[in-house]
């Protein structure tokens, strides 16, 4: 087919047999698709000629700008050529380089070592979040409609500066909001210019891998631990050392002696993550006067410290001492919501600078309206209150589930204290009861997270950690029965 009629009737055709379908595309997009196809599929040969547009748009009834702007993407796109005094045609090229696309050459599946590597520190998918997923706040008394007021309030105001790029380390409003709240309730010995707002704790841990350690270098972690941040630091090329915790938590004493000095020491002290345990007073000292000696920084990941229950909370292991060698690492996602995706480094004066760089040549900054509601947010005394809302509400859903196990418990199944944070863990007898709990759960609907999953290194204690703040009362108390109900059948 080289007649340049016999190719006009041929795309009228096609465009007709598409305009026959009902279609919300443009004429100028249906032209243009069936033009491709053709050309695809080899009804308009490479090397041949297009009716000119006018001869186009005359016979497919559309107005001549139509039929430029299909032809014009076509030849962006190369599948057609200009040829200026000769007409329109069929890139010589096209068609060779598409049989060669089609041809079934497998595409590279491996990852690298470093990505099988994090393999080992993914959780599962969930659709959404059912009772037992731990780590989830209570997403259903989050107060939208006054947090929405905020965000606008904030995005008809905004100034201009916030749509470009910055390196200022986060608003300052919410810098200040944020130090005035850390220094009365957790004790942290800042400045506001101290505060890097990041999208999450994530990102903290990630620049903090990047910035003060080498591949290789040991990074000192709780045994079990959280493996988010077992992730960033694993992905960084750092040897993860752990560290086993006990009921005053990390306890370095355990280590085997040769251990490699730490480069960094990460530490939950307040409550660890996920056996509860609360740093001592004299370890924190002690692990104070270990960092100095061997020159490595201690990341405090505060991540849940305002949900207790039985005292005030625990002061930070920052602000124990001046110019202490620690990071100081928050977040938002627990206390309000996952998807706002803010949290914070309080930093030693002498990193400030460079982190700030080096986090906006990597990452950018950004959410500069949501970072101003929140400290709106904060400054009205809104967020002191949803803390204070969610501490009892999830009181009430800790009972509710303890309520449920008690069967079990009454039976022998054991539980952590319970006297802070969002979860509690269910101690069990081996890792075959373990295995076979977890896998009932899913064929029940329901995501449980072994304990032995938190563990770096073998022998793990076997068990399951219970999130009760995601979920209603009512749906608690269902998958607590079905649990109790289980694990008697299992273990009778």
């Amino acid at each position: 087919m080289t007649d340049p009629t016999a190719h006009r009737l041929w795309i009228q055709e096609a465009l007709n047999l598409q305009l026959a379908e009902p279609d919300e595309r443009t004429l100028s997009q249906r032209l243009y698709d069936a033009l491709r196809s053709g050309i695809q599929q080899g009804q308009l040969p490479y090397g041949s000629a297009l009716p000119s547009s006018r001869q186009l748009a005359a016979s497919l009834g559309m107005g001549r700008n139509t039929v430029l702007s299909a032809v014009d993407r076509l030849i962006a796109e190369g599948f057609l050529v200009s040829r200026p005094g000769a007409g329109v045609f069929v890139a010589d090229w096209q068609w060779e380089t598409q049989q060669r696309l089609e041809a079934p050459v497998p595409l590279p599946m491996a990852l690298s070592q470093r990505g099988e590597r994090l393999l080992d520190f993914t959780a599962p998918s969930i659709e959404r979040h059912t009772a037992f997923v731990p780590g989830v706040p209570a997403l259903d008394r989050f107060p939208r409609e006054r947090w929405q007021r905020l965000l606008r309030r904030h995005q008809q105001r905004a100034p201009i500066d916030w749509f470009d790029y910055q390196n200022e380390g986060g608003v300052n409003a919410l810098r200040e909001a944020l130090c005035d709240y850390l220094s009365l309730s957790r004790s942290v010995r800042c400045r506001p210019e101290q505060i890097l707002i990041t999208q999450g704790a994530q990102q903290g841990f990630e620049l903090i891998a990047r910035l003060l350690a080498d591949v290789g270098d040991s990074v000192w972690m709780e045994e079990p631990g959280y493996g988010g941040a077992q992730a960033c630091f694993a992905s960084a090329g750092l040897a993860l050392q752990p560290v086993p915790v006990d009921g005053d938590g990390l306890n370095v004493a355990l280590l085997p002696a040769g251990t490699p000095p730490p480069k960094l020491i990460y530490v939950t002290p307040s409550h660890q993550y996920p056996s509860g345990a609360t740093l001592s007073l004299s370890r924190r000292t002690a692990l104070l006067g270990l960092a100095q000696q061997h020159n490595a920084w201690i990341i405090e990941d505060d991540y849940d410290s305002e949900f207790r229950y039985t005292s005030a909370p625990i002061a930070s292991l920052q602000g124990l001492m001046d110019n202490a060698p620690v990071i100081y690492v928050g977040t938002f996602s627990k206390v309000l919501y996952p998807g706002l995706r803010l949290g914070y480094l309080v930093l030693p004066p002498s990193l400030v600078a460079n982190f700030q760089r080096i986090n906006a040549r990597l990452h950018r900054e950004g959410q500069y309206v949501a970072q101003a509601a929140l400290a709106d947010f904060i400054d009205a005394g809104h967020f002191s209150r949803h803390v204070a809302r969610m501490r009892r509400c999830y009181r009430h859903r800790q009972a509710a589930l303890r309520q449920a196990l008690a069967p079990a418990v009454a039976r022998g199944l054991e539980l952590s204290s319970g006297h802070a944070g969002m979860h509690l863990i269910a101690y069990l007898q081996s890792h075959a009861l373990e295995r076979e709990l977890v896998h009932r759960g899913k064929q029940a609907g329901l995501r449980l997270s072994p304990l032995s999953g938190f563990y770096l290194q073998s022998p793990s204690q076997p068990g399951l950690v219970l999130g009760y703040a995601g979920a209603p009362e009512a749906e608690i108390e269902r998958a607590g029965r079905w649990l109790s109900e289980t694990w008697l059948t299992l273990t009778a």
